[in-house]
Parts: structure tokens; sequence; C-alpha cells
């Protein structure tokens, strides 16, 4: 699921829903990349650590793409995904 060339991922959108919880985090990621054109990159931090896993197991069956999930810090997740489908 986690990119080996995360460091080269240059979103075209960043949201940062850190104080949101499941199912804000999704609801708002998925928003977002409704947004967004086919192709476009998305990357999310979060701080609700059940979204680390919800959100991208989300986003896969709406049929985007997960480039990456990394811890940043103690508490902060960065999520980054690929629009593949309207």
């Amino acid at each position: 699921m986690v990119s080996d060339a995360k460091d080269d991922i240059k979103p075209h959108r960043k949201i940062d829903l850190k104080g949101e919880v499941c199912p804000y985090t999704f609801v708002k990621s998925k928003l977002a990349m409704e947004d967004m054109q086919l192709g476009e990159v998305l990357e999310v931090i979060v701080d609700h650590e059940p979204a680390v896993e919800n959100v991208p197991k989300s986003m896969q069956n709406d049929g985007q793409r997960v480039l990456a999930v990394e811890k940043l810090n103690e508490v902060d997740w960065k999520m980054v995904f690929k629009k593949e489908t309207d």
C-alpha cells in the first residue's frame, strides 16, 4: 500500500484533517477528491489513527489508488491518493 517513491509524489491538493474523526476523515477526503480531475493527487494529513486504516480502505473501495501512507510523527499521518475514477 505504500509507494517506494513517496518522496517524489507532488500532490495537486493538500487537506489537513487533524482533529477530525471517522467517518468525517473519509467524507472530507472524498469530497476533496470529487473536486479534482482524473490523475490528480490528493494528500491528506490526519491525527486520528483509525482513519489511517479506514480512509485508504474506503478510497480503494471508491476506485481511487492509494499511493502512500506514512507516519509523520507520534500522532500525525500522511496519506496520498490518486484519482482514478469519477
